[in-house]
């Protein structure tokens, strides 16, 4: 349609281009269209009809002038798309001319178009040097916002940079991090599906398979790629595709059901409504353009008459197609033995994706495009004189004027802003499409969410309804390489695979992970220790012989009967003190040994219950000191056997040398050594209570630390000394004759009490935490039993079971010791 300023437009409204044969002995046919028609772009093309006729039919915007326009079909191929870009630019004919003017001017002052990335790549670099702008509705490649390249191209459909962020913002909203990728082997499906790599890795999304294809490539190719799809492990697969390629691929993939897999589709395909007919992608999801509304669209598509239609060759193509008849007389429709068109055609009765405006997206980006263009055209020729708007039809306005007009427009159309930012984009907006079933069982788009991409991070993204899943699930589908790891494992990756494949190893012992896929364990602190599974770090439990455990309520039991054994034993010496036996055996010896019998008995306690400072101290010192006071009571009693044998000798004076006194005195200076030693030891560097941490890693030991080695075997080592003395000296008595004779009974008590201690050494140094504790009392219990019952067990049974022999007469007697 002429106009005083004519606008071009190019649409994809076939799918293939017819395949032209060169055999270079005749002129070439022109290039041209072939296969089927798509309706949707046939109705982008009439809505630009109705854009330019809305505009010419008011007197708001354009008074006065009179818009035109040429309307091509590209057939979504290179080479058409570069002819139409060169007739547009000059205005001839689409068949050679053989005239002489090929110089006349008839360059259009703006094109609408093209549908597809690569086209527009195509015709942008060629009317590029015209400076003729260039305003797309449905190019998206996100390498067209190069202005370097691209200097005249803008468009009114956000760049696949947004979306493609959008995508892997969605993938990742969802937790899918084992994806599979397919893409148009084209600009828009190549550049596009690069960005959405990139912004997937950020993401931390790994990709199971990449693969491109185009319609026009051989069936085997298209197999290849839906035969990956269908072996692959990934349940989700993101299509970065155009809505033709995506077709031949899904008629495909309906040949052989492959298993269900959740789609996630590009703008390009997830809103065409010719898709639903591909009901085993129930489910899929994706970002679509904005709805939209534009008042009288249905009604202009819908009024079309057989003679309107037979003034188009692809209004007619449409009419024929859809109502399987014919227009006049062609060749096609004879062959086909199609009846002839009777005018009874009704269009308000078709159902075709051509009069379906339910829910208009790419459409509304068609209708800005004009309505940019008529924008740019009236601040050119348009003024306002009072209150009135006045444009000059004869005004000549060159396309670098109209583009450079187009930079600065901005206004609002039906509620719906239009502008453009320095690299001709809008504003990145989107609504989340779900592909769900009707109630009637047919396939539906319904809006679930929407991206804003003007909006600060993190809150672009808005869901406000349920979504259906692959297969109608209401549950979200799992996509994912490897489970994630549970807190207490770490996360190992699998050799020689993407870095969402990985192990989940235990954390290794003492150490936690508190997160879901921890790539590391963590250690906890010192006096604390991971739990059963190793997520939480609890304090060790702390452990010390106690009085409230059996082991402690047994030596404790031991301890405190022993004392009373002694004391017992003591009254029962007490009580016969004037008796033979107990006045033969050095009574005031024998007491003391009782006494430090029962202490010996008693300090043994003081190893029972959590360490202190004053405990430490004193269960060592306590327990050294009278442990040399006990050895040196023995010791001063087998001195007096032997010295006593030695009176019996003619003129033998040696009881005076070991009197009493001298046993006293004796016993005084054995203990006053050790407890010099224990002195020196406490002053120096004396026994401290500690944690032991190194012992058993998952508990506290507390325990007394004995400060100075050296002090605690000293003490050990002269208690022993003394021990030997003693054993030595009983052992060389104890074949004395006489019956008051007790060698023998100390000999015994003497070699129990240096087994348990030579036994106590071993046992002692291996024995781990409380066992050690435990270990030294029994030594202590063991020795000091051994003592008393060796010692006074038959001495108190003569006195309380056989007091016949407890006299003067009979302890004077030869050899008693045999009855004893």
């Amino acid at each position: 349609m002429d106009g005083d300023f004519v606008i071009g437009g190019v649409f994809s409204i076939h799918y293939y281009m017819h395949t032209v044969k060169h055999n270079y002995t005749s002129m070439p046919e022109p290039l041209r269209c072939t296969g089927s028609m798509n309706f949707r772009e046939l109705r982008f093309s009439r809505v630009m009809v109705f854009a330019i006729e809305e505009i010419n039919n008011s007197m708001e915007l354009l008074p006065g002038i009179r818009l035109g326009y040429q309307i091509h079909d590209s057939c979504a191929s290179v080479p058409l798309a570069v002819q139409v870009a060169f007739q547009l630019t000059n205005g001839l004919h689409p068949v050679f001319d053989t005239g002489e003017k090929c110089s006349q001017s008839g360059m259009v002052t703006a094109i609408v178009g093209e549908s597809g990335s690569t086209p527009s790549i195509s015709m942008s670099r060629i009317i590029g040097p015209f400076n003729i702008p260039q305003v797309s509705h449905f190019a998206t490649c996100a390498c067209l916002s190069d202005k370097q390249q691209y200097p005249t191209f803008f468009r009114t459909i956000p760049s696949d940079q947004f979306q493609a962020d959008a995508l892997a913002k969605l993938v990742k909203h969802f937790g899918w991090t084992w994806i599979g990728a397919v893409r148009s082997d084209s600009d828009y499906g190549n550049n596009g599906m690069a960005s959405f790599l990139h912004a997937a890795r950020k993401e931390g999304i790994c990709v199971e398979y990449s693969e491109s294809f185009h319609r026009t490539h051989p069936r085997s190719r298209i197999r290849r790629v839906a035969d990956v799809i269908r072996r692959s492990t990934a349940m989700v697969v993101v299509a970065f595709t155009a809505s033709g390629d995506m077709r031949i691929l899904l008629e495909e993939l309906a040949r052989q059901p492959s298993p269900p897999r959740q789609w996630i589709g590009s703008e390009s395909w997830v809103t065409d409504r010719d898709m639903l007919r591909f009901s085993f992608c129930a489910g899929a999801i994706g970002f679509g353009i904005q709805q939209s509304v534009i008042p009288g669209l249905r009604d202009f598509l819908l009024d079309l008459t057989p003679a309107e239609v037979a003034g188009s060759q692809q209004l007619t193509e449409f009419w024929e197609s859809a109502f399987n008849c014919r227009l006049g007389k062609s060749e096609k429709s004879t062959d086909t033995g199609d009846s002839v068109c009777d005018g009874t055609e009704d269009m308000q009765k078709l159902q075709s994706p051509y009069t379906d405006t339910s829910q208009l997206r790419i459409d509304n980006m068609v209708y800005k495009a004009v309505y940019a263009i008529a924008h740019a055209i009236h601040s050119l020729v348009c003024h306002e004189t009072n209150s009135t708007t006045q444009c000059d039809r004869f005004t000549r306005i060159e396309p670098t004027q109209v583009q450079g007009q187009l930079k600065r427009v901005n206004f609002s159309r039906n509620g719906y802003p239009v502008s453009f930012d320095a690299n001709g984009d809008p504003v990145a907006t989107y609504e989340l499409v779900n592909w769900q079933k009707s109630e009637s069982g047919s396939m539906e788009f319904v809006t679930v969410g929407h991206y804003d991409a003007s909006l600060p991070a993190g809150q672009e993204f808005h869901m406000n309804r349920n979504l259906t899943w692959a297969e109608g699930g209401t549950q979200v589908p799992v996509s994912v390489c490897s489970e994630s790891c549970p807190p207490g494992t770490r996360k190992v990756l699998q050799r020689r695979r993407p870095v969402c494949c990985y192990d989940c190893i235990p954390c290794p012992e003492g150490e936690i992970s508190s997160t879901t896929d921890s790539p590391d364990c963590f250690p906890c602190p010192e006096e604390f220790w991971p739990n059963a599974e190793r997520n939480v770090c609890f304090p060790k439990p702390v452990e010390f012989l106690s009085f409230h455990e059996v082991l402690g309520i047994i030596l404790a039991t031991f301890s405190v009967g022993g004392a009373c054994l002694a004391i017992v034993t003591a009254t029962v010496f007490f009580r016969h003190r004037a008796s033979a036996i107990v006045r033969a055996n050095n009574s005031e010896l024998s007491f003391l040994l009782l006494f430090a019998l029962t202490l010996c008995f008693l300090c043994s306690l003081t190893f029972i219950g959590p360490p202190s400072e004053w405990s430490c101290m004193l269960r060592h010192t306590a327990f050294g000191i009278a442990f040399v006071l006990c050895i040196s009571c023995v010791l001063g009693k087998t001195i007096v056997v032997l010295m006593a044998f030695r009176a019996t000798l003619p003129g033998s004076n040696v009881m005076k040398w070991f009197g009493p006194r001298q046993q006293r005195m004796t016993v005084v200076s054995f203990t006053f050594i050790q407890a010099l030693i224990c002195t020196l030891w406490l002053v120096l560097n004396p026994p401290f209570p500690i944690k032991n941490l190194t012992t058993y890693k998952e508990r506290i030991i507390l325990e007394c630390a004995l400060g100075s080695a050296i002090g605690f075997w000293a003490v050990l080592g002269y208690i022993g000394l003394l021990a030997v003395f003693c054993f030595v000296l009983a052992v060389l008595a104890r074949k004395l004759p006489d019956n008051f004779n007790e060698a023998k009974l100390i000999t015994f008590s003497m070699l129990i009490f240096c087994a348990v201690w030579i036994t106590f050494i071993p046992a002692y140094v291996s024995s781990p935490g409380k066992f050690t504790v435990a270990v030294e009392i029994f030594a202590i219990l063991a020795s000091s039993f051994g003592l008393i019952l060796c010692i006074f067990a038959p001495k108190c049974f003569i006195i309380l079971f056989r007091q016949e022999k407890n006299t003067k007469k009979h302890m004077m007697c030869k050899n008693y010791s045999k009855d004893l």
